[in-house]
């Protein structure tokens, strides 16, 4: 007997602000893409179809775009974000237990 099909996975590409196209809200907006695979056997081994949406993450719409948009608007996205896709870029910060600006060098939850 010999066991095929499909199955589906999800890849999270960026984090986006974007205007809804739903509600109308300047919002944060998720870009996914959705990979279909043959399986034989419970092993993957060729994808059948690859779709990409973006989703708000206010409004939870959902809108499919074709490959060049999500290409264009991950591209535009990494050159804004210094090659981060899932947030800001490089922030200048204190490391625990060091000295920086309100703080004293010690642990404040240590008695």
């Amino acid at each position: 007997m010999i066991i095929f099909g499909t199955r589906g996975y999800l890849y999270q590409l960026a984090v986006l602000t974007l205007v809804c196209g739903w509600c109308g809200n300047p919002a944060a907006h998720t870009l996914r893409k959705r990979v279909t695979k043959f399986t034989l056997f419970f092993v993957p081994l060729f994808p059948i179809s690859t779709k990409f949406a973006t989703q708000c993450t206010f409004c939870g719409g959902e809108q499919r775009i074709p490959r060049e948009q999500a290409d264009q608007l991950l591209a535009q996205h990494m050159a804004s974000q210094g090659g981060n896709p899932f947030g800001q870029g490089p922030q200048q910060g204190y490391a625990p237990g060091a000295s920086g600006p309100g703080q004293t060098g010690q642990n404040p939850y240590q008695r």
